[in-house]
């Protein structure tokens, strides 16, 4: 049984108020985190690797999940056995991705695929530790986060050419599946677009700094920590975005037991 869901993705106008006063929302473009493959087939991603921007937000999401069942037989029967459910499966998110170039006819739309292309294939830290592996992504979009997956597809169909047959308009289609188990940061029953709190780092923050205003207990920065794969919490870049976990989960660590100390 499949159920896709697809979320609508319009563009949102001046808040509402009395009069229409009030301010604009800021416009938060959509991207894919690269994080880097786990070692010894664990499944808590490492530290952020890199990332994919997406020049235009995409005009909508396909969330799929679906769950396995088994029908047994029974000869002679009139009727259908009832079915035995046999697990979920992982959640897949689809998504188009649209590039253009038109303005400044650069090779910038290749090299957005290319980036894309390069999500399907191994990096070479893992290919050195004989443990070939794709870089890990998260899709974001402002304060929507999805779930820790692998590139699965990337189908790129060049719309627009220069003269000399450099392509300048790209539209992608990009397939994202859920990585089994219980990753940080997530409800691994749901497998499903999480709307978390983001912050953006200023000069002069602290993870415990940043802790204390939003839980009221710095002792949280470790759950901040381990959700944003940020091993040096000394060494924090002003402009940063890092998602804030649920309260729920501020006790628990990657593998679902308490707190680790650092």
């Amino acid at each position: 049984m499949t159920s896709p869901i697809a979320f609508s993705a319009a563009g949102t106008g001046p808040a509402a108020g009395a009069g229409g006063g009030g301010a604009r929302p800021k416009l938060e473009h959509a991207f894919l985190e690269l994080r880097t493959p786990p070692t010894g087939g664990g499944l808590t991603p490492g530290p952020p690797c890199g990332r994919v921007d997406f020049q235009f937000n995409p005009k909508e999401l396909t969330l799929t999940k679906a769950a396995s069942w088994k029908r047994t037989p029974a000869k002679g029967a009139k009727s259908a056995g009832p079915p035995e459910y046999q697990g979920p499966q992982p959640s897949k998110l689809k998504l188009e991705v649209f590039f253009d170039a038109s303005d400044t006819q650069d090779n910038s739309v290749v090299k957005a695929v290319e980036q894309l292309f390069a999500c399907c294939v191994p990096t070479g830290e893992t290919r050195q530790q004989k443990k070939a592996s794709p870089p890990w992504v998260v899709f974001h979009w402002g304060g929507l986060t999805g779930f820790p997956a692998y590139v699965s597809q990337v189908q790129a169909k060049y719309t627009l050419f220069t003269t000399s047959g450099v392509p300048i308009r790209a539209v992608c289609q990009v397939s994202v599946e859920e990585i089994s188990g219980e990753t940080p940061g997530q409800n691994p029953t749901s497998g499903a677009l999480a709307a978390q709190r983001v912050h953006r780092l200023r000069s002069g923050d602290t993870l415990q700094a940043v802790a204390y205003a939003e839980y009221g207990d710095p002792a949280a920065w470790r759950a901040i920590a381990e959700l944003n794969g940020i091993d040096d919490p000394m060494r924090l870049v002003a402009g940063r975005d890092i998602m804030l976990p649920d309260p729920d989960r501020l006790g628990r660590s990657a593998d679902g037991g308490p707190a680790r100390g650092w």
